[in-house]
């Protein structure tokens, strides 16, 4: 396909005199060039991109001190929880016939209706197969439909900076809409939503609000990213627009054809910091480059590598590693039950192993008890921490000890969250949920409970 020139430049070069002569703007010299357009682009690609609709349904609490600037927030928590619909408005990409389509997990995420329009506005009923809040990525199968038009993915390895790209949507609600760009950067971790946490690709086509889950696309009509955020002070476009890139959109799209629900990435069991020029200073090279190993997991697969912390990791599969967001992609990209070959530094030496991607595991057994007795405690279920754990709770990676999935009844009105580590009640460490239960049975003239949420340790001092 034609590459599309918005301005045409003319640069000439005097060979046999050694000068050159500055490029100028020129107007269009021919009929062809006059014709020159994104329309054949658009053509191509505007058929695979829809609107989407959603409503979910959320708990809020009615609050009388709603619109008061001092009691609002004091009375924060006041009031009957009472069900409230939430609208929101964005888009998405057929990506298969059958009617498979990406979008953005804060677009349908939680939704308990999703309405899909199509560029040939027919409108179908979806559910979501696959969400996850921290890729901020959703897959949709459309009820009824077949034959639709899907888009066809480019390889991220492919996209480079300075490309021609189109992002196609529905900003504002006015109907698909479509904008021009290029490729601005690549490897971005900034401008994420939510809970988001992969890098992307950066664009200064203009995106606004609606444009989630819509589509970044070349000028032969494939998918380089999903749409998803951008940066901005007043609420619009400043020409910092952040997509997902395809290949993690591929990754998608085959966990949701294999059944998966939530998705399903392999587990490194490692902390790591992004080298700086002081850090590279510290380990003697040359530019800084790749992503220190800071802490490990004794069960982490890179440990069982070879890899030590203090090691510096510059590449995963020849591609180049610069800091935790990066390294999460890569290995979102490999998939689980794949091997991946990593480059790392260490002191002087280059070195090169194969580190198997695996699932977190579940193991020590979780050893689960729900207090029953009356006590601070009741309410409380408490499992044995393990790698398992540690993933779907969002531990620190090296967490141990016991930790709360779930708090009901006396320490829920208490306090204790889901996540919260119990360290130590009345003076006795908790090791094991068996320890909580034997102490909850105690009768105690007050209870002096240590936890450990967010990083931060929180003490309780409680009289019956």
């Amino acid at each position: 396909m034609i590459r599309t020139i918005i301005s045409i430049f003319v640069v000439l070069v005097a060979t046999h005199m050694g000068l050159a002569v500055l490029a100028e703007n020129q107007v269009p010299r021919s009929a062809v060039e006059m014709k020159l357009s994104f329309a054949p682009v658009v053509k191509a690609s505007a058929p695979s991109v829809v609107n989407i609709y959603a409503r979910r349904v959320v708990e809020a609490k009615e609050n009388p001190f709603a619109n008061d600037p001092f009691f609002a927030d004091l009375f924060r928590n006041f009031g009957k929880p009472a069900p409230q619909v939430q609208n929101s408005l964005g888009s998405g990409v057929i990506l298969s016939p059958d009617g498979l389509i990406v979008s953005n997990y804060h677009v349908v995420g939680g939704a308990t209706e999703i309405r899909v329009v199509l560029n040939d506005r027919r409108e179908f009923d979806a559910k979501v197969l696959l969400a996850d809040e921290i890729s901020d990525l959703a897959v949709l199968k459309v009820e009824g439909a077949s034959a639709l038009p899907a888009m066809p993915l480019r390889p991220s390895d492919q996209v480079e900076v300075g490309e021609l790209v189109l992002a196609i949507g529905n900003p504002f609600g006015v109907g698909q809409t479509v904008s021009s760009g290029i490729i601005s950067g690549l490897a971005r971790s900034g401008g994420a939503v939510g809970n988001a946490r992969a890098y992307f690709i950066q664009t200064d086509a203009p995106i606004n609000p609606g444009n989630s889950g819509g589509a970044l696309v070349d000028m032969d009509g494939r998918l380089v990213g999903i749409n998803t955020s951008i940066l901005t002070r007043s609420g619009g476009s400043n020409g910092i627009g952040f997509a997902i890139p395809a290949d993690l959109v591929a990754t998608f799209l085959v966990q949701a054809r294999q059944g998966n629900h939530s998705f399903a990435r392999p587990w490194a069991g490692i902390v790591g910091q992004m080298m700086d020029s002081s850090l590279a200073k510290g380990f003697e090279l040359e530019r800084p480059e790749g992503m220190v190993v800071v802490e490990m997991h004794p069960e982490s697969p890179f440990a069982k590598a070879g890899i030590r912390a203090g090691d510096v990791i510059i590449a995963f599969n020849g591609r180049l590693v610069n800091g935790p967001a990066e390294m999460l992609y890569h290995m979102s990209v490999a998939g689980i039950g794949n091997a991946a070959t990593i480059e790392y530094v260490r002191g002087n030496q280059k070195l090169t192993t194969s580190v198997s991607m695996i699932s977190p595991p579940d193991t020590p057994a979780r050893e689960a008890r729900v207090v029953t007795q009356k006590s601070p405690l009741q309410g409380l279920t408490l499992v044995q921490i393990n790698p398992a754990v540690i993933s779907e709770l969002g531990l620190p990676t090296t967490a141990n000890g016991v930790a709360v999935t779930a708090a009901e009844g006396i320490a829920a009105s208490i306090g204790f969250k889901p996540g919260d580590i119990l360290r130590v009640v009345n003076g006795k460490m908790i090791l094991h949920p068996a320890d909580a239960v034997t102490i909850a049975g105690l009768a105690q003239a007050k209870w002096e409970i240590s936890i450990e949420r967010n990083g931060q340790t929180l003490s309780m001092r409680i009289r019956p």
